[in-house]
């Protein structure tokens, strides 16, 4: 139920991100989610991708800085507090949300998201026992 992301770090400079974007392109590898944090001086891209173990070795090669992280991608409802049940049942659990992000496509009824918590597998766990949809891997890198 893990989902592997990208994440790269960059400097904050003109032409920085779209090497990246171009450096996936060229390998036909498309973006599904992507989240750009930032400061003054660099960033940290994140990047859900359909075959990130091939991401990970071309955007290597290419002299980016590149670790992999694991994620939970949920299906949250489509509706308004939809979310806030998904953060509720993290935090009924004490458990921390580091980040979240919005994913590019809508399934059906709900919208996605991807969430990484402290304890990733803590997070799965709670998730599941409050009836959150959790998106297998597979089903995420095929949307």
């Amino acid at each position: 139920m893990k989902v592997k992301q990208i994440s790269l770090f960059l400097e904050n400079k003109k032409g920085r991100l779209l090497e990246v974007l171009n450096t996936l392109g060229k390998e036909k590898i498309n973006i599904r989610a992507l989240s750009i944090a930032d400061t003054s001086d660099f960033g940290i891209l994140r990047l859900i991708v359909p075959d990130p173990d091939k991401a990970k070795a071309v955007l290597g090669k290419n002299n980016f800085t590149v670790k992999e992280t694991d994620v939970i991608a949920v299906g949250v409802p489509d509706s308004p507090g939809g979310l806030a049940l998904i953060i509720g049942a993290l935090d009924k659990s004490g458990i921390n949300v580091e980040y979240i992000y919005a994913f590019a496509e809508k399934k059906e009824k709900e919208a996605i998201v991807v969430i990484r918590t402290e304890n990733i597998d803590e997070g799965i766990k709670v998730l599941k026992a409050a009836g959150i949809r959790i998106l297998p891997a597979k089903e995420v890198y095929s949307l």
